[in-house]
């Protein structure tokens, strides 16, 4: 039997510290009062910790409330202007940088385009490191503010020194984008999957808040999806949990970018979605494309509704979510009018009492949420305060 690792004094107080920072940046602005109950941590704990926090600027007053019978108690907050975070989404079509606060208001942006066919690693690599370049020149930022750099990609993350991503519709196979990163700035950087970037946003700050048992599903050109367990984020045995576009749900069926047949992303994905109408889909304007077959009504549409519905019947009547909430900027496309189908073809194909117990949504951060939800990377390790800084990837 394995024996427990044993904490220090250090790690207790950095854990305390993370609790705070956490508290206050979700439920506050709080008073020092408050906090003794949000938290659980004695009194004196509270004011040494706030006292030096107060002290790095890490947290400021925000005005005093009245208490009972006493001196007005001081609320604090987490100090947004402490330092900026940016969020990077890597999609098919488009490399998108964006600059925020600590209260993920966003103060610049860039988008660089992409041809759907045409993915080259330095390439995407270079799109990212002018990115971030112009953002922090439009935002009047200086890089010794930034906290990290967030990143949002497709396909599989693989932990370790160089960060390597698996992605087939890219044609990447192992790319080191860390180590590229790490050639390019000194600023640190974290790096996940979109779909659960995207996932992260929508928890913290979208329709998924205060939800233990949900699924956030992200349907673009490709699809992927979080699953959350308990208000935690399921990752898997090599952080690849949550590839839901890739379950089959025909036998022998349409084949998948991935190399497969029968996926759910080759029926739902806008690039399959695109296909299956008949439209090219070697150039850009995807977006636009879709909005017009979405308009037809076609049999192609109710097909998607369809296919939509059973492998959203599929999350429910295996993971059994308290809430769904669909997201990306093709599944928000077809949700806004096709909700009600996709609903009821959910109904159709799930067991009675899961679905029953299950809410379905539009995601309410819109098609950027990917990029916020990267940039979040950052501020989770800012808030946590248990461990210096570093490029790695997401875990």
């Amino acid at each position: 039997m394995a024996r427990p690792e044993r904490r220090t004094v250090r790690d207790v107080r950095r854990g305390n510290r993370g609790m705070l920072l956490r508290t206050l940046y979700f439920d506050g602005p709080a008073s020092r009062h408050e906090l003794t109950g949000l938290t659980g941590l004695s009194a004196a704990t509270i004011s040494t910790m706030t006292g030096d926090l107060l002290a790095d600027n890490i947290i400021v007053e925000a005005g005093q409330v009245d208490s009972d019978g006493g001196r007005p108690r001081v609320l604090l907050r987490v100090n947004p202007a402490y330092g900026y975070v940016i969020g990077v989404d890597v999609a098919e079509t488009h490399v998108r940088v964006e600059l925020f606060d600590l209260e993920m208001t966003e103060k610049a942006r860039v988008d660089y385009s992409l041809r759907p066919s045409h993915h080259d690693i330095e390439l995407v690599t270079r799109r990212i490191l002018a990115g971030i370049d112009v953002v922090l020149a439009d935002g009047g930022v200086p890089a010794d503010r930034v906290l990290g750099v967030g990143i949002g990609v497709p396909g599989i993350v693989e932990r370790g020194p160089d960060t390597l991503i698996h992605a087939k519709t890219f044609g990447w196979d192992g790319v080191p984008l860390g180590a590229l990163m790490r050639a390019g700035t000194s600023l640190p950087v974290f790096i996940d999957n979109g779909a659960k970037t995207m996932g992260q946003a929508e928890l913290w700050f979208g329709a998924g808040r205060g939800a233990a048992q949900a699924v956030i599903v992200l349907i673009g050109s490709g699809v992927g999806a979080t699953v959350v367990a308990d208000g935690v984020v399921m990752r898997g045995a090599s952080n690849s949990a949550g590839e839901w576009g890739h379950t089959k749900i025909a036998l022998e069926g349409r084949h998948c970018r991935c190399g497969g047949r029968g996926c759910l992303e080759a029926y739902i994905g806008a690039e399959g979605i695109l296909d299956r109408a008949g439209v090219p889909t070697r150039t850009s304007g995807w977006q636009e494309a879709l909005g017009r077959v979405l308009e037809t009504r076609s049999p192609v549409v109710e097909e998607t509704v369809a296919y939509l519905g059973m492998g959203l019947a599929n999350l429910i009547n295996l993971l059994n979510p308290e809430r769904i909430l669909i997201g990306g900027w093709a599944g928000l496309m077809i949700g806004r009018d096709l909700l009600p189908g996709i609903r009821a073809a959910a109904r159709a194909n799930s067991l009675t009492q899961p679905y029953n117990a299950t809410s379905i949504v539009l995601g309410e951060l819109g098609p950027d949420a990917v990029a916020l939800g990267a940039a979040t990377l950052v501020l989770e390790e800012f808030l946590d305060s248990s461990a210096p800084l570093r490029l790695h990837a997401a875990s």
